[in-house]
C-alpha cells in the first residue's frame, strides 16, 4: 500500500446499555469520525476492547468498518496478533475474509518479552504470508518489550512491514533516531496522543490518536499544519489539544472517551466490559472541560 499518512482512529466499540454491540452507534461514529476529517479507521484495536469481543462482534465489528471504509474509500486498519507466533499468524489470515482491510496493526509481543531478536523472527515470520502490509505496535509500557531503533530499523527492511504504530511514551533517543534514519516508504504513526505534536514536528507521517474521537476536525487539522510547514499555528494547536489528551486518559482507556461520547450523545451508554470500569463522573467532567 501507499505510506500511510494522516489520521487514523482506532474506533470504540459502543455498547448498549444492557452490555451489547451497539451496531447502529459504531456505524454512525465511524461516519462521523470520516467527515471530521479523519484519513482512515482502525478496527479492533486497544482502545475497541478487542481484548473483550467475542468472535462474532469482532466479526461484526470487522463487517460494519469494512462496508463504511469501502462506500467512503477510507483505508481501514484492523487489529491483529498476540503475543503467540502462531496465533498471530492465524489472526491475520482470518483478515483475508475483509478484503476492504488494507493493513494490519500487529503489536509487538508481550508479557512473554522475547527480547528483540525474538521480535525480529515474530514478524519476519508473520510478514511472510500476512496478505496485508503489517503496522508494528510498538507500546512497550503495555508490552514490557523494548524495541530500540537498531532492532526497529531491521524491522523496517522485512517486505510486508509498512511502518509503526510508535507509542514510547516520551520522544526519548530511539525516536528521534528513528526519524532521522527510517528508509523512505516506513510509515511511523505517533500513538502517544499527548506528545503526537513533538512527534510530527520530527516528521511523524501521521497518528493512530484515540483522543481525536473527540474534535476530531482539530486533530486532523494539526496533523495537516505540521505537514504543510505551518510550525507556528501547529505548535499553538499542540498545546491546546495536548491537556485533552491526557485527561482522556486519566483513566484507562477507552473509559474517559467513552464517557465523554456518551455525554455528547454520541454512543448509547459509557458502558465497557470488565475489567475495566466506567469513568468516575469528575474524570469525566475534567476531560468534557478540556475540550478545545
Amino acid at each position: 500500500m501507499d505510506t500511510l499518512t494522516g489520521l487514523f482512529i482506532p474506533l470504540i466499540t459502543p455498547f448498549t446499555p444492557e452490555g451489547e454491540l451497539a451496531e447502529d452507534a459504531l456505524e454512525r461514529l465511524a461516519h462521523r469520525v470520516l467527515d471530521d476529517g479523519a484519513t482512515g479507521i482502525v478496527a479492533l484495536g486497544t482502545t475497541g476492547e478487542a481484548a473483550s469481543l467475542t468472535d462474532s462482534e469482532k466479526s461484526q465489528v470487522l463487517a460494519i468498518c469494512s462496508r463504511i471504509c469501502r462506500e467512503r474509500a477510507a483505508p481501514l486498519i484492523a487489529g491483529a496478533g498476540t503475543n503467540d507466533t502462531a496465533r498471530s499468524a492465524a489472526d491475520l489470515a482470518a483478515l483475508a475474509e475483509y478484503p476492504d482491510v488494507r493493513a494490519a496493526l500487529v503489536v509487538v509481543p508481550y508479557y512473554n518479552r522475547p527480547g528483540e531478536a525474538g521480535v525480529i523472527e515474530h514478524f519476519r515470520t508473520l510478514a511472510a504470508d500476512a496478505g496485508v502490509p503489517l503496522i508494528i505496535y510498538n507500546i512497550p509500557y503495555r508490552t514490557g518489550q523494548r524495541v530500540s531503533w537498531r532492532a526497529m530499523a531491521r524491522l523496517a527492511e522485512i517486505p510486508g512491514v509498512a511502518g509503526v504504530k510508535h507509542a514510547a511514551v516520551s520522544i526519548d533517543q530511539d525516536t528521534i533516531a528513528m526519524m532521522a534514519g527510517r528508509a523512505p516508504g516506513f510509515s511511523v504513526l505517533g500513538g502517544d496522543d499527548p506528545v503526537i505534536s513533538p512527534l510530527l514536528a520530527l516528521g511523524a507521517d501521521g497518528g493512530i490518536l484515540a483522543s481525536a474521537h473527540v474534535n476530531t476536525a482539530e486533530f486532523a487539522r494539526l496533523i495537516s499544519l505540521w505537514q504543510d510547514g505551518k510550525a507556528n499555528d501547529a505548535r499553538e494547536l499542540g498545546h491546546q489539544l495536548a491537556p485533552l489528551s491526557q485527561a482522556l486518559f486519566a483513566e484507562p482507556n477507552p473509559v474517559v472517551i467513552k464517557s465523554v461520547l456518551h455525554r455528547m450523545g454520541q454512543i448509547p451508554s459509557p458502558s465497557v466490559r470488565l475489567p475495566l470500569l466506567t469513568a468516575s463522573p469528575e474524570t469525566t467532567e475534567a476531560a468534557l472541560r478540556a475540550v478545545v
